[in-house]
């Protein structure tokens, strides 16, 4: 037997309905108890970090990493509505792909990734 895929992200929040409404709103991800995403299919990255890692911040215990299709266009509706996006030129072009960051209402950090074509 093995595992065929991650089944949820549970995690606690102060006002989660609000929070499930941020991630429809902006991000196109049904969230929230009674809502079912139904992802495509694609890579998944699930890796530990060591504790020390700078790679997010040492507050968090992780990161929600999202697969996005034009990174750009999502960076440019975000920020539209007032979402601050963290882009760096070493996250851009790399071999794995395009990345940038942006926080949800809670301060959880998600980063965006653009898988190469």
């Amino acid at each position: 037997m093995t595992v065929t895929g991650i089944g949820g992200l549970f995690f606690r929040s102060r006002d989660p309905d609000a929070r499930a409404a941020w991630y429809k709103q902006h991000l196109g991800v049904d969230a929230g108890h009674s809502a079912i995403w139904n992802q495509q299919a694609g890579m998944t990255v699930f890796a530990p970090f060591k504790a020390d890692s700078d790679y997010f911040a040492a507050d968090q215990a992780f990161m929600l990493n999202l697969r996005v299709e034009d990174i750009e266009a999502l960076a440019a509706k975000l920020e539209a509505a007032g979402i601050a996006v963290e882009r760096r030129d070493e996250w851009t072009g790399t071999e794995y792909g395009t990345f940038a960051r942006i926080h949800d209402p809670e301060g959880l950090p998600i980063e965006l990734w653009e898988p190469p074509a």
